[in-house]
């Protein structure tokens, strides 16, 4: 099986990010590696989490303009996490194509449905009410998920269905749309394009 890697480098006046994704770290002779520093502790977690459940290895390092607020790097990150994770995939085959996962943590409940489609689209409902979550903003929570998305190709509906505590709320959503993204990207040991066109990412 060939591997599915992908390394994206992304310079601006705003970032700077590296990122390293293997899809199937978690079953390499290495076994999962995770290093990640964004430069935003609560979306380090949240990476992480989303890594460590949808068994990848991750490098992500970003030096951003975080005096001026956490827009662009949170936003930069995901672009180049879904530009990694769309080249790592490389020509959907072989693949399960669809995947949906619901995960838990405590009170919450989230549940996330995801097509490898070729067509980026997201639709994010996690009901935050806090303002920040340590030092990234609620509002760039969801929208971390519609970047990584976009970039990646993907189709991807989560929706927190219930929870009174934020951080549980975005936490179970970021694990649900990973265990969700393991499953659709999951070898079915065939060299099928799992499409009725015969194509995807067109």
């Amino acid at each position: 099986m060939s591997a599915r890697t992908a390394t994206i480098e992304r310079k601006t006046y705003e970032t700077e990010i590296l990122v390293e994704l293997n899809l199937d770290g978690a079953a390499s002779a290495a076994g999962q590696k995770l290093s990640i520093d964004s430069g935003i502790g609560f979306l380090d977690h949240m990476l992480t989490a989303l890594a460590k459940h949808a068994q990848w290895s991750l490098t992500l390092k970003c030096k951003g303009d975080l005096h001026i607020d956490d827009h662009h790097s949170a936003e930069d990150c995901a672009i180049a996490l879904g530009q990694a994770f769309k080249n790592a995939l490389g020509e959907p085959r072989g693949i399960k194509r669809f995947g949906y996962a619901y995960a838990p943590l405590d009170e919450a409940l989230s549940r996330a449905v995801i097509d490898i489609s070729g067509r980026p689209f997201a639709d994010i409902n996690l009901g935050l009410k806090r303002e920040m979550i340590g030092q990234l903003s609620c509002e760039m929570i969801p929208h971390v998920l519609e970047s990584f998305a976009t970039n990646a190709g993907i189709t991807l509906h989560v929706d927190t269905l219930k929870g009174f505590n934020d951080h549980h709320r975005a936490e179970s959503a970021f694990k649900a749309t990973a265990v969700a993204i393991r499953e659709a990207i999951s070898r079915t040991g065939s060299n099928d394009v799992p499409s009725t066109k015969g194509v995807l990412n067109v």
